[in-house]
This record gives C-alpha cells, sequence and structure tokens, in this order.
C-alpha cells in the first residue's frame, strides 16, 4: 500500500495528513503558532518556526501511521499565498518573512501602480496591487532596510521554504508564484516587463513548476531532521487556494468553493484568465497550464472570531455553536463589519478597521458571536456577487475550512448566499489536496482530476437555504453595505489616526 502526504502551512498552524490511495486518512498533526505584530499593520513570521513546525508535525504523523517511512510515495505542499521568504546566497533566512496579511508597504504600492500605470496593471498584473504581496513587501525592505535588501539571492512563498528544506533546492509553483504582482499570468512565467518597472533582478526568482510536477527529493539532512525516507519524491503543491479547491474536488471550469479560513476566499475554476476591470477580484494561475481561478478574498474571516472570543474567557466551540444557533438571524439588529486588518474584495483599502453596529442594552455575547459570523458571511456574499458581475456562477459550492466545521456558520451562509452548500468528508482539505498532487507527482494517480475521483469525498448533508431567513438576510445585507458606503471616510481616518498614536 502506498502512502501520501500534505502539509499545509497556514497563517496560525501547520498541519500534516498521511492518506492512502484512497483518500483514508491514516495520520494527521497539528502545530499552533502566531505570526508577530511588532507595530500596527505589520505580521511577520520566521521561517525557522514554520520548519520546527514541519519537522514535528511530520514525525508524529509518520509515527501515528505506523506504516515503514518508505511506504511513503510522495510529499507536497499548500501554503498560505502572497508572502515573502528572502534568503541570502548561503540560503540563509535574512528576516521574518512578510506576510499576506501585513500593511506596511501602503507606499511601494502607490510605487508599483505609478511605474506600471492603470492599463499595464490591468494587462500585466490582471490583479489589484495591494500590501502583503511579496513584491510590494520587497520594495518595502529595499527603501526601508536596504542593508537586508543587497543580501537577497533567493525570495519566494511560505511553503517554498518548507519544500526547499526538505529538497535543498529552491523553487515555486506557478499558481503560488502569480500571487506575487511580479508573475505573468497569461505566460505563466516571471515578468520581465513588471519587475524591470521597479528595478527588481528576475534572478532571485526560483524556477516554477505545475502543482503536481516532482520538484525534488529528500534529502539526507532533511530525512534525519523529519523521519521521511531520503529521496522520496517531494511536489510542487501550491497556493492554498488552489489546493484547498484540489482537496474539495473542485478541478472542472465553473465549480466554485466557499473558504472560512483564517482569511476567506470564495473562488471560481476557470479555463481562460478572467480580468476584472476594476481590480476588486483576484485571477492567479490553477493547478496545470490552462486553468486560472478568480476569487474574491476577505482579510478577517476565521480570525474575526478568534480575535473577539479572545476578549472573553476561553469557551469551547462547541458551545459556542450552540448559543449562536439560538439567535435569529440578524442577530438582535446588530452588524459587524470585519474590517479588522483593511480588506480586499471588494473595497482593496489595508487601511480600514472593524465596526459594530446597532449594539442595544440587549446585545450579549450570543448576539456579538453571530453578528461575527454574519459579517464575515456578508463579506463573502460581496466576494460572489462581484465573480457574479464577471459572469461567474455556481448552482451550488462547496464550503471549506473552520467555517465549515460550524453548523450554524454553515447555515448562516448558505442562508445569506441563497446557495446550497456540500462540505468535503475530510476537513483538511488542503492538505488532502496536497497530498493528491503528491499522488500525481509519485505516479500513483495519472493525473489531478483521476486523484480527485478516487479520494474525495463528500458528507451525505447538503446545507440547503431557509428561504425565509434569506428573505430577511437580503435586508441585512443591504444594512452591511449601507454602513460601509456611509462610514468608509471615518474608518480610514480613524484607522490611520490609531497606527499614529
Amino acid at each position: 500500500m502506498a502512502y501520501l502526504m500534505g502539509i499545509d502551512l497556514g497563517t496560525s498552524s501547520l498541519k500534516t495528513i498521511i492518506i492512502d490511495e484512497t483518500g483514508d486518512v491514516k495520520a494527521q498533526s497539528a502545530r499552533p503558532y502566531q505570526f508577530a505584530s511588532p507595530f500596527g499593520g505589520y505580521a511577520e513570521h520566521d521561517p525557522r518556526e514554520w520548519w520546527e513546525a514541519c519537522c514535528v508535525t511530520v514525525r508524529e504523523a509518520l509515527a501515528a501511521c505506523g506504516a515503514p517511512a518508505a511506504e511513503v510515495k510522495g510529499v507536497s505542499f499548500s501554503g498560505q499565498m502572497h508572502g515573502a521568504v528572502l534568503l541570502d546566497k548561503d540560503f540563509q533566512v535574512i528576516r521574518p518573512a512578510i506576510l499576506h496579511c501585513d500593511a506596511r508597504s501602503s507606499e511601494q504600492v502607490a510605487e508599483l501602480s505609478e511605474a506600471l500605470g492603470p492599463e499595464k496593471v490591468r494587462e500585466l498584473v490582471m490583479n489589484p496591487v495591494y500590501t502583503g504581496f511579496l513584491l510590494p513587501s520587497l520594495l518595502w525592505v529595499r527603501k526601508n532596510e536596504p542593508e537586508n535588501y543587497e543580501k537577497i539571492r533567493y525570495a519566494f512563498l511560505p511553503k517554498d521554504y518548507l519544500k526547499f528544506k526538505l529538497t535543498g533546492e529552491v523553487s515555486s509553483d506557478y499558481s503560488d508564484a502569480s500571487a506575487t504582482l511580479a508573475f505573468d499570468i497569461r505566460r505563466n512565467c516571471w515578468s520581465e516587463e513588471i519587475l524591470g518597472a521597479v528595478g527588481v533582478p528576475m534572478d532571485i526568482f526560483p524556477r516554477c513548476y505545475g502543482t503536481d510536477e516532482a520538484a525534488g527529493t529528500v534529502s539526507e539532512a532533511a530525512s534525519r531532521e523529519t523521519g521521511l525516507a531520503a529521496s522520496t519524491v517531494v511536489v510542487a503543491g501550491g497556493g492554498d487556494q488552489v489546493m484547498q479547491g484540489i482537496g474539495n474536488g473542485i478541478v472542472k471550469a465553473g465549480q466554485a468553493s466557499s473558504n472560512i479560513g483564517t482569511s476567506g476566499q470564495v473562488s471560481f475554476q476557470s479555463d481562460v484568465p478572467i480580468l476584472n476591470p476594476a481590480l476588486s477580484t483576484n485571477t492567479f494561475c490553477g493547478y496545470k497550464k490552462g486553468r486560472w481561478i478568480t476569487m474574491g478574498a476577505i482579510m478577517n474571516a476565521g480570525l474575526s472570531l478568534k480575535w473577539f472570543n479572545s476578549l472573553f474567557e476561553t469557551a469551547d466551540y462547541n458551545l459556542i455553536n450552540e448559543q449562536v444557533a439560538k439567535v435569529r438571524p440578524g442577530s438582535g439588529g446588530v452588524v459587524f463589519l470585519p474590517y479588522l486588518n483593511g480588506e480586499r474584495t471588494p473595497h482593496v483599502n489595508p487601511n480600514l478597521s472593524g465596526v459594530f453596529l446597532g449594539v442595544n442594552l440587549n446585545t450579549g455575547r450570543p448576539q456579538m458571536t453571530r453578528a461575527v459570523m454574519e459579517g464575515v458571511a456578508f463579506a463573502l456574499n460581496q466576494c460572489i456577487e462581484v465573480c457574479g458581475e464577471l459572469g461567474l456562477k455556481a448552482e451550488t459550492m462547496v464550503a471549506s475550512g473552520g467555517g465549515a466545521r460550524s453548523a450554524p456558520w454553515l447555515q448562516i451562509q448558505a442562508d445569506i448566499f441563497g446557495i446550497p452548500l456540500k462540505v468535503a468528508d475530510t476537513e483538511e482539505q488542503a492538505g488532502l489536496g496536497s497530498a493528491i498532487a503528491a499522488g500525481v507527482g509519485a505516479g500513483i494517480y495519472r493525473d489531478i482530476e483521476e486523484g480527485c475521483a478516487a479520494v474525495v469525498k463528500y458528507k451525505d448533508h447538503t446545507v440547503v437555504p431557509n428561504a425565509e431567513d434569506h428573505k430577511a438576510y437580503e435586508e441585512y445585507y443591504q444594512l452591511f453595505k449601507d454602513t460601509y458606503a456611509a462610514g468608509k471616510d471615518v474608518l480610514q481616518r480613524v484607522t490611520l489616526m490609531g497606527r499614529r498614536h
């Protein structure tokens, strides 16, 4: 029996799973961690902590599986997207990685936008130029830490650091690279024109592979650290949205998913690169050539609930779900804008803050908790709305991430979207997608589609929208949008003032 390993490098934890060829999960292990925020709007993480978590979880998963390490035929990765990992000529970490949720590079966003001009941004970048993406973060280092910038020999994405540590080879993949703002999304290569416009050398960026292509083998040194057998095939993997899509069985054009992780995304598969003239969505390369994903992304999804619960005594999430389920849709008139660290779709503004509106003497923790869940779902519904304007629609969606483990949050999503939701049978869709990619690269499956057919299963229950609650939510959704429209200038002013004091 062959086994396959998927490693999911998230913003708040690293998870490793082992499956057999039929998709049965044989072992899993996880390690939480917390990124640093030394100043308001900053988010960074030492990549070496990710490697430590990787080594620990791989060893634990191998022990729990009980099979000889040599029976793990392939390993692959899913990774948080956009972050900048910088190494010197000796492959040493220069500074903490700057993450996707970092907002420090507003000046560099303006610099890049001006250097290219609006038409070239649409034609070449095809995405909003936003803080937290690798290229603006790199430009920030150039201006603010010139001594570190001079040392840079390699620049790549977070999960690529783990791949480098496993293989000794520096590489990336098309899907993750396409989310750096330095990549030609139509041609699947680093963009000489974009990089030339801002004076960044192309040779610091690594070779890219397809998601299911072998990018090396486990080195002897990594074998000693992880317990994996030397020469095990290491497969390129991809950005978390692409890998979650695979783990959810979303591999055909027109299929879609809704994800509530630390951040949140609504993602549609497409066989053409879709340009949004407003640049309020993202279009990235998919898991193979000729496939793209278009997605709306929100900055603070599960992170909103985690933040809100951190303000109180710790409560079990089962208890939280039980309390939320007893609150009627609309949370007693409380509306929450989940802009704790800025927002991407549709506002594309890192300088926003969150808001509770409608709090009164009858408002308690359950109402505010449900309002947080509803606010996140409203924000995702705006993503669906924007994608719909681009011609992307879905009759059903697959829900994933931590939000798919909460029955009331699933129902809230279905009721707000007005779309039935399916849920994959495993909770670790990104890890499962990685394991499927590992299976293709190791020769177990012919391609991703065959791997999904063999591995991906869904829960029997489909979450169906409640017509009455959907109607009520349509009114609250309009309130949600009106609240932002009426207060966006004040929100930006108070956010910037808070960072100054």
